[in-house]
């Protein structure tokens, strides 16, 4: 590639038809603004002495409490007894610099200072040389470019001046993406609310309180300009913390964008409430908690129990937060099944998993089906449950079989099973004989634990 794009410079420096420029995006960063939010830079300006800066005995700068905005501009410029003060200097006539920094420059190195928090300088070292880099960094799209920009500048400052030894802040790095919503316009293109409007029948939308038509829009980024804002606060009221936090996890993976449909938070609810039936129809019939399992019970149920355990522990440490709720579906699906139910000691080893793995996601649901389950701890306190290798390994498996690169049905055979066996699972399959015909078997093609394909 670099050679390529180095030979068509070349041909157009012959032709004449343009030279080499090397462009850079950058620019010199100005931190100040013109505002009262921000940290105060601490000098001081004095018509003998120039610019000052505050002595270390006088900071913090600290902002004033009684600022107006009733005006435009920096209200620092119209507080006089806050701006002016003595030069550090020469005692006389001074003002405060009225601009303060740009929020990124506190934003840009407080993983730093969290090291050691109150330390008499800026960092320190064998705090920052223990704790950094960050092990995982996560921000929005809308940080990732700039704030990660700053953070990497200031960490190589740091590291210049002997307040670290590191040249990049974070190990890991997650963008998680936006949550969106449908937007709603009226025919003179005012923005309305999701709250303001309704369907009627026949999927018209309409203004709420005018009766207006209402145009629907495609799903954008949620924002205040385009008024497509869910208020939490009503979620919660009607559906609880909970459900919109497991909806919010469930939809989609958390590095892409969330469409938020009311489809979608009241699956989310009928699943809490399933769960909670589920806990609530059983719990009186269960062995107390901390009991034995007898050896065989329920075999397909405890390893899809155990494989569900290691499935979610590494979706959670990998961001797959929808993958790992999808398997406490399947989980809860298995439960619900008449071999579980039929095994109470089974069920409650089921149910008490599914309690634990829901923990991080659905706290408060969590820690109410533990307690119907008879414990007097609490999830929270409780550690992480660990799946069982031994029943991770699947004595049988599942594979596809097919004539002549067509499917024609599935075959259980032992894990690993070898090609004679494999064979003759094939060749018992009603479909399978009835594709062949009376045509005789050129070949059999066998994947191990995967396929088998007959050739005639």
């Amino acid at each position: 590639m670099d050679a390529a794009k180095a030979e068509i410079a070349d041909r157009i420096e012959a032709a004449g038809a343009g030279v080499r420029e090397v462009h850079f995006r950058l620019r010199d960063w100005g931190i100040s603004r013109q505002r009262y939010w921000g940290c105060p830079i601490p000098v001081i300006h004095c018509d003998a002495c120039g610019t000052v800066p505050v002595p270390s005995a006088d900071l913090p700068v600290v902002l004033p409490n009684d600022v107006t905005f009733d005006q435009p501009g920096n209200p620092l410029d119209r507080h006089d007894t806050w701006r002016k003060v003595n030069c550090p200097s020469c005692g006389g006539p001074g003002k405060r610099e009225t601009d303060t920094f740009d929020t990124f420059v506190d934003s840009s190195w407080y993983y730093a200072r969290f090291c050691s928090p109150r330390a008499d300088g800026p960092t320190d070292r064998s705090a920052t040389d223990y704790w950094l880099p960050v092990d995982q960094y996560i921000g929005g799209i809308e940080h990732a470019i700039l704030h990660l920009l700053y953070s990497r500048f200031f960490t190589r400052a740091m590291s210049r001046t002997d307040h670290a030894a590191l040249d990049e802040p974070f190990a890991g790095l997650f963008t998680q993406g936006m949550v969106c919503h449908q937007t709603y316009q009226t025919g003179s293109g005012d923005w309305v609310e999701p709250t303001s409007v309704v369907e009627q029948n026949g999927g018209a939308w309409v203004h709420a309180d005018t009766g207006e038509a209402i145009t629907v829009g495609r799903s954008e980024k949620m924002s205040k300009s385009k008024k497509n804002v869910v208020d939490p606060e009503d979620i919660i009221d009607s559906y609880g913390a909970d459900t919109a936090r497991w909806f919010m996890l469930s939809d989609s993976p958390p590095d892409r964008d969330l469409d938020w449909t009311e489809a979608g938070i009241s699956g989310a609810w009928r699943f809490t409430n399933r769960l909670w039936r589920l806990v609530a129809a059983h719990a009186g019939d269960l062995p107390p908690p901390g009991g034995d399992i007898p050896a065989g019970s329920a075999p397909n149920t405890r390893r899809g129990i155990h494989a569900t355990v290691a499935g979610v522990t590494e979706d959670l440490e990998t961001f797959h937060f929808n993958r790992a709720v999808a398997r406490i579906y399947e989980l809860v699906n298995a439960l619900s099944g008449d071999e579980a139910i039929e095994n109470k000691a089974v069920l409650r080893e089921g149910l008490e998993t599914v309690t634990l793995l829901i923990g991080p996601m659905m706290p408060h649901l969590a820690e109410e089906l533990w307690h119907a389950l008879g414990h007097s701890t609490l999830v929270a306190d409780s550690a992480w449950p660990e799946a069982d290798e031994d029943l991770l390994v699947q004595e049988t498996i599942e594979i596809a079989v097919q004539v002549r690169g067509k499917m024609r049905g599935t075959v259980a055979i032992a894990r690993d099973a070898d090609q004679a066996a494999a064979e003759e699972a094939a060749l018992s399959l009603s479909t399978v004989t009835a594709a062949l015909g009376d045509d005789e078997i050129k070949k059999i093609i066998y994947v191990p634990n995967r396929i088998i394909n007959v050739i005639h």
